[in-house]
């Protein structure tokens, strides 16, 4: 088996098709087909059922790329080394950022770091943290920024910064400066939907796990953060945000946020990468960008709780 045969393999297993794989790996669909059938003749295994439509993996064949992603993640890390050999930054980095994060880290940072690396191809996504691990752990993200600690023994953890909650309240009517966790009108709480790690850390906070009610039948939960403050917004409402989303943020009034009591309630945010990654020079530049361009935003804090994202 050669490397070519492998990633023939792998697309066909992502793609279900073989002239569609065939044009991801820039051949012809009958050269796809005979190098795939080739191989399965030399392990004397079926790996793809070509009956089904689209085709399908038999259970033999899932075991099989399972450890055809394990050879290709060998490859991968054989590549990354020979550059770091010759003291060459290139290739591919792809990126994953939760969405409650994304909108203020990506704009501070892609210019800079795509000039200060002209040779990498940066492909940067915006996904939850349960998709990033499941991503990283199949070797098509190679870092993520997300909110930790997740404590999986198949990643390194690298700290980036601490930011507290405030709470965004549109219908405040006391003259109160702070709020007490104890004092959120849990009926006029809005959430963002299940999957995202700050929907989470948020029910930790308040003791609860809820979605938003609409005039009594229609449930509503909201995929974005922007969505998130334009119905807490339109319907008076109340959230918790993370301070970066306040700042330089034309969709929030000022005056309706207020800072929480002691202990604070704060979420840790960090980068998160395959213990076998190998590009240390990059990720600690990434270190050091990010948390120069968040400094200027965040606070010290005397006394916070800091709420795990799980």
């Amino acid at each position: 088996m050669n490397r070519n045969q492998l990633e023939y393999i792998l697309t066909l297993a992502k793609l279900r098709n073989f002239g569609q794989a065939a044009d991801a790996c820039f051949i012809t669909q009958s050269t796809l087909s005979a190098m795939i059938a080739k191989f399965e003749q030399q392990i004397d295994i079926t790996i793809f059922n070509r009956k089904t439509r689209p085709i399908s993996i038999t259970e033999e064949g899932e075991q099989v790329l399972d450890a055809l992603k394990n050879i290709l993640r060998e490859f991968q890390l054989l590549d990354q080394k020979v550059n770091r050999i010759k003291g060459q930054e290139i290739g591919t980095l792809n990126i994953a950022c939760i969405p409650t994060v994304a909108p203020y880290i990506y704009p501070a940072i892609l210019d800079k770091i795509s000039i200060d690396y002209p040779k990498v191809n940066f492909s940067i996504h915006e996904l939850t943290t349960e998709v990033t691990v499941d991503q990283i752990l199949a070797g098509n993200i190679d870092i993520g920024i997300v909110s930790t600690p997740l404590n999986n023994k198949e990643l390194n953890e690298h700290h980036l910064y601490f930011e507290d909650f405030l709470i965004y309240d549109y219908n405040k009517k006391t003259n109160k400066t702070k709020y007490k966790v104890s004092e959120i009108e849990l009926d006029r709480l809005w959430l963002m939907e299940e999957g995202h790690c700050m929907r989470n850390q948020v029910g930790k906070i308040c003791e609860l796990r809820k979605q938003k009610k609409m005039n009594g039948n229609l449930t509503y939960s909201c995929g974005s953060i922007f969505t998130l403050l334009e119905m807490v917004k339109r319907n008076k409402g109340i959230t918790l945000l993370p301070r970066l989303a306040i700042s330089n943020n034309k969709h929030i009034n000022k005056n309706h946020i207020y800072p929480i009591s002691e202990p604070v309630p704060t979420r840790e945010i960090g980068l998160i990468t395959h213990k076998n990654f190998i590009k240390k020079k990059m990720l600690d530049y990434l270190i050091k960008e990010i948390q120069s361009a968040v400094e200027s935003h965040l606070i010290q804090i005397k006394k916070s709780t800091v709420v795990k994202p799980f």
